[in-house]
Parts: structure tokens; C-alpha cells; sequence
């Protein structure tokens, strides 16, 4: 089992390479280039290097959200083009499921976190019960003082890890005595991860065409959240 899983849900973008359970390549960057510029020639240089084919790929994997708008559509678009091309099924991932299998094995709360802005994250909390990570929470857009709150009531020690960890940490680590935040290399999503949990989802037989792999947003994109708020005030002169 050859699966190829790519990750562009923030401002890193990876690519990584599963066969039968190993990841035999990786690659990231977090640089200030767009992921049109960087995701495909890092899959290209991946596939080279590896000596492999796109058509030897058995299942195309890629974080479908939550995430920045412009980001998930490149990775999505770029999944599809190359599944459709060979007939190929494609398995779309929760970015915070995603981020929260970068940290094995801890004994309380993880909380996987991506910045939304405007004193938002994109959050959800997950635990181990024995080897498998269990989800507690759907994935959802809630203020960061609510899910201080949320998190102080479980009453468990709780790591913060995802692109949003040490902005939930500078806020909230002085009001409640249970939180960690992940280490620097465990922090941000990346396709490795994408790729083992991808592996899960086939052996579950959770996968979908690439015509019906689609990005999911938990918020309206900012360009039509301001004209609503545009005609809002408007209606209201």
C-alpha cells in the first residue's frame, strides 16, 4: 500500500510518502513562497528522489480543513489533479486530527489549535484510550477564552499543539495551571502525519473519489464575512 499525502492547511507545506505503514519520504517548508509555488515541486522532487510514479500511488491524502481558504484549496486541487489523472481514491483529513497525531502517547488532553484570527481558533481536543487516539470534540471556531474555560474544566493536564498553541498559551498559561504547550517540532501539521493517519481511514474504508473531495471551512472566507458585515451596518443606517 503506496499512499502519497499532502499537507498546505497553513503557512508550512509537506509532502510524505507512505508504503505499508513506513514513511520512506518527507518533505517540508516554511518559507514565505506561496503553496503554488512550493507544494507541487516538493511532490515532484519526492517522487524523483524515491524513484516512484504517480500512477504507482494507491490512495491520494490531503488535509481538507479547517485551515487558510487559499491553502486547502491548493492541496485539494492538487490531490485531485494527480487522482483523477489514474483513477485513484482520496481519503480528506480534519487538519486538527492531523496535528493531534504529531504527539504520541500523552497521558491527558490534547488540543490541537490553528489561529483564526479576530481572538478565534479552530480547535478540537483528543485523548488516547490505550494505542488509539479518540476524539472529543468536532472540530469547531471558538474564542480563545472559552476554550481556556472548556479546558480548565476537565481538570487534566493539556497540550496545546498546532499553529495557534503559543498564541492560546501567552493568553492563557497564567490563568490555568494544566496547560503545556507542544515542543517546536511537534507543533505544526505536516504530511507525515496526514499520511499514517490516512492509512487508518483506508483500512476503514473511508475514502472518496476525487470528484467528491472537498475543502471544509468552518467559517465563511473573510472576503464574504466583510460584506456581510458591510451590508449588516448598512441595513441598520
Amino acid at each position: 500500500m503506496l499512499i502519497l499525502a499532502v499537507e498546505s492547511s497553513a503557512a508550512p507545506s509537506s509532502c510524505a510518502l507512505l508504503r505499508d505503514g513506513v514513511i520512506i519520504a518527507d518533505m517540508r517548508t516554511n518559507v514565505k513562497l506561496t503553496h503554488s509555488q512550493t507544494l507541487m515541486p516538493m511532490v515532484e522532487k519526492m517522487l524523483k528522489i524515491t524513484n516512484t510514479d504517480v500512477g504507482d500511488i494507491d490512495v491520494f491524502a490531503v488535509s481538507h480543513g479547517p485551515g487558510s481558504f487559499t491553502g486547502i484549496r491548493i492541496g485539494i486541487a492538487a490531490v485531485k489533479g494527480m487522482a483523477l489523472s489514474y483513477s485513484k481514491p482520496c481519503i480528506g483529513l480534519s487538519t486538527l486530527e492531523v496535528i493531534a497525531n504529531n504527539i504520541p502517547y500523552f497521558g491527558g488532553i490534547i488540543c490541537s489549535v490553528m489561529d483564526a484570527r479576530r481572538e478565534q481558533v479552530y480547535s478540537a481536543l483528543f485523548e488516547y484510550k490505550g494505542d488509539k487516539l479518540v476524539r472529543l470534540t468536532n472540530d469547531r471556531a471558538i474564542s480563545i477564552d472559552d476554550l481556556g474555560q472548556e479546558i480548565e474544566n476537565l481538570k487534566r493536564p493539556c497540550i496545546l499543539v498546532g499553529d495557534g498553541a503559543e498564541i492560546c498559551y501567552n493568553k492563557l498559561e497564567k490563568k490555568y495551571n494544566n496547560l503545556i504547550i507542544a515542543p517546536a517540532n511537534l507543533r505544526y501539521q505536516n504530511a507525515a502525519a496526514a499520511a499514517q493517519l490516512a492509512s487508518d481511514y483506508y483500512n476503514r474504508g473511508e475514502i472518496v473519489s476525487a470528484a467528491a473531495l472537498n475543502p471544509v471551512y468552518l467559517r465563511l472566507p473573510q472576503a464574504q464575512r466583510e460584506l456581510l458585515e458591510k451590508k449588516s451596518v448598512t441595513s441598520v443606517i
